[in-house]
């Protein structure tokens, strides 16, 4: 976690004053007065504040990034002497995750951190929370509805499509009649559209290139094993692959080691420990992959406890912290991976 704070060189700092100091701040002429407003907004750091207690409602770990997310949140609490963690046992079923944030909201903590395992049906809960007046950091998987929470937090599936696809497109660029296919992950959920979708604009910049085939796959080593033996199967020439799980990149693997296939290049997504590395050795196809970075459930115990705290964010001169917070899709290739190791997920 400690690469992660430097990385991000952080986040937070900045925040709430009285509304005599901001009147003060706001209807000042003196140019010689260097105290203006963003000045003298205390900074949430590492040095102990006010206690904030955090509710936390996670997913259930049965996927590697899923299991990321709960642990970069736990850790990240550990980190500061001033939060306290209520942590419920993760989950995928609605009613049962609503329960416990129900559970979270009676136990009266100051802020709220969730991962709705369906932003649609948890937006109700996330309302009842506001509506008790404890704030919430809605994290990754959006309510449906802004009211529902305080700041939004999450990765950029399509920023993922697009940087996947301007890094294929660049390495391809010159090669007359490239083709690429696509190992999607699950077809009925939105992110999976998005992450297409940002492919399929980077590629419009590349008209050398040509998207011959594309597989859904469902984000399980299984499944990824299995639809990438069909695309082999179906494509016997192609230039380069991008699939959008590097969980079910470990079984797309597998079915192109077993094909005796290494005439392409592949870029993964998420940022799992195993894709930096092989991408590190580079004795195999993996040449890069796409960050979905699971950091952000660290960043949203950042962002509650500089909530809990009145503060804002370090680098910005507003009081507040922002309503919405999208993560980059960075690119982590041989030339950067290993400051990105530390990340990776198991």
């Amino acid at each position: 976690m400690s690469h992660t704070t430097s990385r991000r060189g952080l986040l937070f700092g900045t925040a709430a004053v009285s509304a005599g100091a901001l009147l003060t701040a706001c209807t000042s002429n003196d140019t010689k007065d260097d105290n203006t407003a963003a000045n003298n907004q205390p900074a949430a750091d590492d040095k102990p504040g006010k206690h904030v207690t955090i509710g936390f409602a996670g997913p259930q770990a049965d996927h590697g990034w899923l299991n990321a997310i709960n642990d970069n949140a736990k850790n990240r609490a550990k980190k500061y002497g001033d939060v306290s963690l209520e942590v419920t046992e993760g989950s995928n079923d609605t009613a049962q995750q609503i329960g416990q944030i129900e559970t979270l909201i009676n136990k009266k903590v100051d802020v709220l951190v969730v991962l709705p395992a369906d932003g649609k049906a948890l937006t109700q809960v996330g309302l009842k929370a506001m509506r008790a007046g404890i704030p919430v950091i809605n994290l990754d998987r959006i309510f449906n509805s802004a009211q529902a929470y305080r700041c939004y937090i999450g990765g950029d599936n399509y920023g993922m499509g697009l940087n996947a696809g301007r890094y294929i497109g660049e390495k391809l660029k010159d090669k007359p009649n490239a083709r690429v296919v696509e190992l999607a992950g699950l077809d009925n959920l939105e992110l999976t559209k998005q992450r297409t979708q940002g492919f399929d604009d980077a590629l419009k910049n590349y008209p050398n290139i040509q998207k011959v085939a594309r597989q859904a796959a469902e984000f399980t080593v299984e499944s990824g094993q299995a639809k990438m033996a069909q695309l082999l199967q179906a494509q016997s020439k192609f230039d380069a692959l991008w699939n959008h799980d590097d969980d079910q990149g470990v079984g797309a693997l597998r079915a192109i080691q077993q094909a005796g296939r290494d005439d392409f290049l592949m870029v993964g997504g998420a940022g799992a420990l195993s894709a930096f590395q092989a991408i590190k050795q580079d004795d195999g196809v993996l040449k890069a992959t796409v960050l979905y970075p699971p950091t952000m459930a660290a960043s949203a115990i950042d962002l509650a406890r500089a909530l809990g705290q009145g503060k804002g964010i370090g680098g910005l001169a507003e009081f507040e912290i922002p309503a919405s917070v999208t993560l980059y899709s960075a690119v982590v290739d041989k030339t950067n991976v290993d400051q990105y190791m530390s990340t990776g997920f198991r």
